[in-house]
């Protein structure tokens, strides 16, 4: 049986990662790059990326796709475009990296250590209002928080 990093690691032999002060290079050379942040909407309206688009995970592969309810039409038209694909820790983006590049996107990159990393590096992130999130408020934002019922248990 596979788990979840088991998906992660496979993922890896076949999209690139880009580390926050690559995307920020890239940001530079390419104002037409895409960033698709795949995290749930109440993640995106707490703190996100200016500029960037809220595709859920969820609803990824039809979002990418003419005909469907969820079709998100700046995705589907941008299967030449460079797009990097962001989520809170690079997890869910290499998940989501990995499942546009089969569905024919040609320059998909993953943002390895999501947007906790892009925050460590002291990168800009915005709220739902487009206001300035301070970096101490993002960094509380980006720690997990586990309850007990989440962890392994102890007897196995």
């Amino acid at each position: 049986m596979k788990r979840f990093i088991d998906l992660i690691r496979a993922c890896l032999t076949d999209v690139k990662e880009l580390m926050p002060w690559d995307l920020v290079e890239r940001l530079q050379a390419n104002p037409d790059l895409l960033i698709v942040d795949v995290r749930e909407p109440y993640e995106y309206e707490a703190m996100h990326m200016e500029n960037s688009l809220l595709v859920p995970r969820g609803i990824l592969e039809s979002a990418a796709e003419w005909d469907f309810e969820e079709t998100e039409p700046e995705l589907v038209r941008a299967r030449d475009r460079e797009l990097v694909v962001v989520c809170r820790s690079g997890n869910r983006s290499l998940l989501a990296a990995n499942s546009l590049q089969v569905l024919g996107y040609n320059n998909v990159k993953s943002l390895a250590t999501g947007l906790r990393g892009w925050n460590d590096y002291e990168q800009p992130l915005v709220d739902a209002a487009g206001r300035r999130v301070d970096i101490e408020l993002a960094d509380d934002y980006f720690t997990p928080k586990l309850r007990p019922e989440q962890l392994r248990p102890k007897d196995g």
